[in-house]
C-alpha cells in the first residue's frame, strides 16, 4: 500500500508541477502584456489657440514624474515610456497651462490659450492706467514679484539695478539713508535732478525732511505693490511742471473683492559688518614715517599704543524687520491693513533708525459698481539717531600710536590732543570715539499721507468717468542735539551745548478730471481733461544754547509756502489695434516765479505701430511695436529759496548786533533775479518693444535725446551788481543723449523648474552746450565739488562742451617707471609757470554705461537668485589720498600728529600744496562690478500639511563683493568726491514669511 500510495502521490506531484508551471507562465505573460500596454509612446503638436500657429519650445511634462521634453520648431513633441493612466502638463510662457489625461491615446494635440492676465497687463500712467500693449511712451513697470530681496529699508532700494535708464546710487550705509535717483541723467545743474515721486496718486514734495535721512524712509517697502517709471517726455509731460527728471509712480497693495481673510506675517533678522576699511598707516608704519620724516618735536609726540581707530568706531550691527498684514473683503468692501516695525542699527556706533508704520487701504464700490472709491492712509513714526559722521574722518586721520582712553577724567576718560596749557588742542581732530559717545542727535518724524479717490461712471453715459482725488501729506519733526564740553576745544570753551530743531510740513493735493472712452468701428478714443491744485507749506525752527553764560545762544525761525495750479488734457487714439497715438498738453502756474513768467505750457505727442499685427506671425513675434515720442517738460524745484525773483531777507546765520545787553540776529538780503522763469526740457524718444517665441524672449530698445534750455543755474556775477557774488538765474543749455536696452529671457519653465534672466544696459552722455548768454570761449565755467585740503579748493567745474562735474585738475608728470614726479605738472599754456591757467578738464563723475543683471531659478520648493550691477566710465577724486598722501600731512601748526593714507608709501610725496592736491593722479577710474544681492528661498509648506499655513524661509546676502580698480573705500559715489563716506555694510539676513 505504501508503494501504491507513493506512486499516486508522485504522479499527482508531477501533475501539480506541470499545472503550476503553466499558471506561472500565463501569469508572467499577463504581467508582461499589461506592462507593455502601460508603457506607451505619445506624440503630438502644441499650437496657439488664437491662430493655430505652432508653439516651439513649449514644455511637455509627465505630472509627478521626471519625464519631459520641449516642442520642436514645428511645435511637435514625442514622449516614450508613458503610463496609460498618466497626466501630461503642457505649458509655455505667456500661455495658460493645460493638464491632459493620456488614457489609451498615442497622439495628443493641444492648443494653448493666451494668459489674459499677461495680455491685459495694466500699467499705471499719469492720472489713469493703460494696457501695457497699448503704451506709446517709454514706461517701465516692475511689480513686487521682481523686487530686490533682503534687508530693504527704503522704497528705491527695491528696484536698484532692475531698470534701464534708472540709476540709483546710495548716499551711504547709514540707517534709512536715501539714494540719488537719476532717470536718463540729470536735466539740470543747480535745480533739482530728482524725479517726481507719486504715491497712490499723491505727488510728493522733493525737499528734504528734517529728522529723517531720506524723504522716502517713512514708507514701508513691504506695502508697495509696483513701481511704474515714466522716462520720456511723451509719458511724463502729463505731470508738466515737475516731470523734467522723470516720474516714479508707486502703487501700494490693496485688498480684492471676494477674497477671504488673508493674514501675512514676515520677519527678517539681519547682521551687518563693514565690508572694507580705508587703507591708512598702521601704528608701526606711522612710527617709521614720523621717525624718518618728522621733526624732533613730532617724534616726541608719538605714543606707545597700537590702535586701529576704524575698528573703534565700527561694529557688527543687528537689525530686525517685522510686518503683519490683513487683507480680504467685508461684504462689498475690500480692505488691506498692515503694520510694520523696523529697527535698523548702523555699523557706525550710535547710529540707528526705528520705524513704526501702518497702512490702510479700502476700495469699496457703490451704485452697482458705478462709483469706485479708493481710500489710502499711510502713517509712520521714525526715530533716528544721527551720529557725528565727522568721526569717520577723524578715525582716518587720528594718530594710531595713541590710546583710546586716558586716566585723566578731565576729558571724559578719552584721550585727546592737549596744548601746553593742558586744554584740548584747537586745531587737532577729536578722539573719534568721543565724537560718538559724547554727542547725540536724535530726531523723531511723524508723517501721514492720506487720500481719497472717487471714480464715478455716469449711469446715463457709461463711457464717461469723473474722477476726484484729494490728499494730504503732513509731517512734524522734533529733534534734540547735545554736545559735551569734553569733545573739542570749542565745546570746552562753550561748556557744551544743547539744541533743538522742529519742522512742520503741510502739503495738499486736489485733482479732478473727466475721462471719456469710446469705440467707433475699429477706432478707440480715450479723452481725459482735468485740473489740479497743489500747496506746500514748510515751517522750521531751531535753537542752540551753551553752558557758558557769556556765549549767546542762537535761535531762528523760518516759514515758507508755494503753490502750483495746473490744467491738463490727454487723447489716446488707436486704429485697428495697430496704430496708436497719444497727445497731451499741460499748463502750469507756479508761485515761485513773477506773474509775467508764472505760466508754462508743456505739450507732448507719441505714436506707435504694432508691426506684429501686420506680419501675422505670432509664432515668431508675439510683440513687435515701434514707438516715437516728443515732448516738453518743466522744472521749478529750486536748490535754494522758494522765491528767487523777490528781494527777500533771511537770518544772518549767527551774525548778531548788540543792543544794550540784548543780541539781535541780523537779517541779510538775498541775491535775486526778478526775471527768473521755467527751466524747460525737450525730449525725443525712439523705441522698439519686442517679444519672441510667445514672450519667452522679450525686451525693448530706446534711443533718446533730452535738451534743457533756460537752465536754472547759480552763476558768478560781478561784485556790487547784486547782494551776493552768486545769483540763481536762467542761463545755459544742457543735453543728454542715450541708449537703453532691456532683455528678458526664460530658458526653462514647467511645473517643477522655472528660470528667468533679465538684463539691462544704459548708455548716457551728458554735456553742457551753453553756459553764458553771450558766447565767451575764455569763460572757464562754474567751480563746484568742494574738497578737503588747502583753502577753498574745488575739484570740479561746469564748462561748456563738457560733462557737468568734470574734474578740473593739474596734469601730473610721470617718470619712465610710471611713478608720479612730485610737484611736476604739465605747463599746458606754455607760459613758463604752473598756475590756475594750467588746470584742465579730466574725466567726470557719472558713468557712461551702467548695467544690471538679475536671475531667479526656482526648482520645486527651492529658489536661488541674484542681482548684479555695473558702472563703466565713472571716475572718483580720491580726496583721502590727496589730502593725506604726503609726509607734510603728519601735522599741522599745532601740538598733534595726523595719520597718513597708505598711498604715501607708493608715491613718497613729502609736500602738500594746492597744486599737488589737485593733481589728476588722484582722479581714479571707479568702474565696478558689484554683486548686490544673492538670495536663497525654500518653501516650508510640507511642515504644515494639516493646516492652511504656507511658509517660506529665505537667506539673503547683500553687498557680497565689488570688483574694481578703484583704490578708495567704495567706487560708487554719487558726486565723485571721495571724502568721508558712511560705508555700505555687507549684510546677511534670515527671513521667515507666513501666509494664513
Amino acid at each position: 500500500m505504501s508503494e501504491i500510495y507513493t506512486s499516486k502521490w508522485a504522479c499527482g506531484s508531477r501533475t501539480h508541477t506541470r499545472k503550476g508551471r503553466l499558471l506561472s507562465v500565463l501569469f508572467f505573460l499577463v504581467i508582461i502584456g499589461q506592462s507593455a500596454m502601460a508603457q506607451i509612446s505619445v506624440k503630438g503638436k502644441v499650437t496657439d489657440q488664437a491662430d493655430g500657429s505652432a508653439i516651439p519650445g513649449a514644455t511637455v511634462l509627465l505630472k509627478g514624474g521626471t519625464i519631459g521634453t520641449q516642442t520642436s520648431l514645428e511645435g511637435t513633441y514625442e514622449l516614450t515610456g508613458i503610463p496609460d493612466n498618466a497626466i501630461l502638463i503642457f505649458s509655455f510662457v505667456g500661455m495658460n497651462s493645460q493638464e491632459v489625461s493620456v488614457g489609451n491615446r498615442t497622439t495628443i494635440d493641444v492648443a494653448l490659450s493666451a494668459d489674459s492676465r499677461i495680455l491685459q497687463e495694466v500699467v499705471v500712467v499719469g492720472y489713469g492706467s493703460q494696457k501695457k500693449s497699448d503704451l506709446t511712451g517709454a514706461i517701465t513697470a516692475i511689480s513686487s514679484v521682481d523686487f530686490v530681496k533682503g534687508n530693504v529699508n527704503t522704497p528705491e532700494q527695491l528696484i536698484a539695478g532692475k531698470l534701464a535708464g534708472v540709476q540709483i546710487t546710495s548716499n551711504g550705509g547709514a540707517p534709512g539713508s536715501g539714494s540719488k535717483i537719476r532717470i536718463r541723467g540729470g536735466s539740470s545743474l543747480s535745480a533739482s535732478n530728482d524725479p517726481l515721486i507719486v504715491i497712490d496718486g499723491i505727488p510728493l514734495d522733493n525737499s528734504d525732511i528734517k529728522g529723517a535721512a531720506n524723504p522716502l524712509s517713512f514708507i514701508n517697502p513691504n506695502d508697495i505693490e509696483s513701481f511704474n517709471v515714466l522716462k520720456d517726455a511723451s509719458a511724463a509731460a502729463i505731470y508738466g511742471s515737475r516731470a523734467a527728471n522723470g516720474v516714479i509712480i508707486i502703487t501700494t497693495k490693496k485688498g480684492h473683492s471676494g477674497d477671504k481673510l488673508k493674514v501675512n506675517f514676515s520677519t527678517l533678522f539681519s547682521a551687518s559688518q563693514i565690508a572694507k576699511k580705508i587703507n591708512v598707516l598702521n601704528a608701526e608704519q606711522f612710527r617709521e614715517a614720523v621717525n624718518t620724516h618728522g621733526t624732533e618735536t613730532q617724534k616726541a609726540l608719538l605714543g606707545s599704543a597700537n590702535t586701529d581707530w576704524q575698528d573703534q568706531i565700527y561694529r557688527t550691527s543687528f537689525s530686525s524687520n517685522n510686518n503683519l498684514s490683513l487683507s480680504g473683503a467685508v461684504k462689498s468692501i475690500p480692505y488691506r491693513l498692515s503694520v510694520g516695525y523696523n529697527l535698523q542699527n548702523g555699523i557706525l556706533k550710535t547710529s540707528a533708525m526705528d520705524r513704526t508704520s501702518a497702512s490702510l487701504g479700502l476700495t469699496p464700490k457703490f451704485f452697482k459698481d458705478h462709483l469706485k472709491v479708493d481710500i489710502n492712509v499711510k502713517a509712520s513714526t521714525t526715530k533716528s539717531k544721527f551720529p557725528d559722521e565727522g568721526a569717520i574722518g577723524s578715525a582716518i586721520g587720528y594718530d594710531p600710536t595713541q590710546p583710546v582712553y586716558m586716566e585723566n577724567d578731565k576729558f571724559g576718560g578719552y584721550y585727546q590732543w592737549l596744548n601746553p596749557q593742558g586744554n584740548i588742542e584747537a586745531l587737532a581732530a577729536s578722539n573719534p570715539l568721543s565724537l560718538l559717545r559724547l554727542k547725540s542727535n536724535n530726531g523723531t518724524l511723524n508723517r501721514v499721507i492720506a487720500n481719497a479717490q472717487f471714480d464715478y461712471q455716469f449711469h446715463f453715459l457709461p463711457e464717461l468717468h469723473a474722477n476726484w482725488n484729494i490728499g494730504i501729506d503732513r509731517s512734524s519733526t522734533d529733534g534734540k542735539e547735545w554736545s559735551s564740553n569734553l569733545v573739542s576745544a570749542s565745546s570746552y570753551t562753550n561748556n557744551g551745548s544743547t539744541g533743538y530743531y522742529t519742522q512742520s510740513r503741510q502739503n495738499f493735493t486736489n485733482q479732478f478730471f473727466l475721462n471719456y472712452v469710446k469705440q467707433v468701428d475699429q477706432q478707440n478714443f480715450n479723452i481725459m481733461v482735468g485740473a489740479e491744485n497743489q500747496g506746500f507749506v514748510r515751517e522750521n525752527e531751531n535753537g542752540t544754547t551753551y553752558g557758558n553764560p557769556d556765549v549767546a545762544g542762537i535761535k531762528s525761525y523760518f516759514k515758507t509756502d508755494y503753490a502750483l495750479l495746473s490744467y491738463f488734457g490727454r487723447l489716446n487714439y488707436s486704429l485697428k489695434d495697430k496704430y496708436l497715438a497719444t497727445v497731451t498738453v499741460r499748463r502750469d502756474g507756479s508761485s515761485r516765479f513773477a506773474k509775467e513768467n508764472r505760466w508754462g505750457t508743456f505739450p507732448s505727442v507719441a505714436l506707435a505701430w504694432k508691426i506684429n499685427k501686420e506680419l501675422s506671425r505670432d509664432d515668431i513675434f508675439s510683440d513687435l511695436k515701434l514707438r516715437f515720442g516728443w515732448g516738453i517738460t518743466g522744472q521749478q524745484d529750486l536748490s535754494s529759496g522758494d522765491y528767487p525773483y523777490l528781494n527777500a531777507y533771511t537770518p544772518g546765520q549767527g551774525l548778531r548786533y548788540q543792543l544794550g545787553n540784548t543780541f539781535v540776529e541780523v537779517l541779510r538780503p538775498n541775491a535775486y533775479d526778478p526775471n527768473i522763469k521755467w527751466e524747460q526740457t525737450q525730449s525725443t524718444n525712439f523705441g522698439l518693444d519686442f517679444g519672441l517665441s510667445k514672450q519667452r524672449i522679450s525686451g525693448s530698445i530706446d534711443f533718446y535725446q533730452k535738451k534743457t534750455s533756460d537752465l536754472i543755474n547759480e552763476i558768478d556775477v560781478p561784485a556790487g551788481s547784486n547782494f551776493s557774488n552768486k545769483v540763481t538765474t536762467n542761463v545755459g543749455t544742457l543735453e543728454n543723449t542715450g541708449l537703453e536696452v532691456v532683455l528678458n529671457y526664460t530658458p526653462i519653465t514647467n511645473d517643477h523648474l522655472t528660470w528667468d534672466i533679465s538684463g539691462n544696459f544704459t548708455y548716457n552722455k551728458r554735456k553742457i552746450t551753453a553756459l553764458t548768454k553771450v558766447d565767451n570761449p575764455n569763460y572757464v565755467g562754474v567751480l563746484v565739488g568742494g574738497i578737503d585740503g588747502g583753502t577753498g579748493n574745488y575739484a570740479q567745474v561746469h564748462s561748456t562742451g563738457y560733462a557737468p562735474n568734470s574734474f578740473f585738475m593739474y596734469q601730473q608728470v610721470y617718470n619712465e617707471a610710471g611713478a608720479p614726479i612730485e610737484g611736476v605738472f604739465v605747463d599746458r599754456n606754455q607760459d613758463g609757470i604752473i598756475s590756475e591757467l594750467d588746470r584742465y578738464r579730466y574725466q567726470a563723475a557719472p558713468p557712461r554705461l551702467f548695467l544690471g543683471l538679475s536671475s531667479q531659478l526656482a526648482y520645486k520648493k527651492a529658489s536661488v537668485g541674484f542681482v548684479m550691477r555695473s558702472n563703466i566710465g565713472n571716475y572718483n577724486f580720491n580726496n583721502i589720498y590727496a589730502n593725506r598722501g604726503s609726509y607734510q600731512s603728519i601735522t599741522g601748526s599745532g601740538n598733534f600728529l595726523s595719520n597718513l593714507s597708505a598711498n604715501v608709501l607708493e608715491t613718497g610725496f613729502t609736500q602738500r600744496t594746492d597744486q599737488s592736491i589737485l593733481s589728476d593722479y588722484y582722479v581714479q577710474n571707479a568702474s565696478f562690478l558689484r554683486m548686490d544681492n544673492i538670495n536663497f528661498g525654500y518653501n516650508l509648506d510640507h511642515l504644515f500639511k494639516k493646516g492652511k499655513i504656507r511658509a517660506q524661509l529665505s537667506l539673503v546676502a547683500q553687498n557680497v563683493f565689488v570688483i574694481t580698480k578703484y583704490k578708495g573705500l567704495d567706487p560708487e559715489i554719487a558726486d565723485g568726491i571721495d571724502k568721508q563716506v558712511y560705508p555700505r555694510p555687507r549684510t546677511l539676513s534670515l527671513g521667515l514669511n507666513l501666509h494664513f
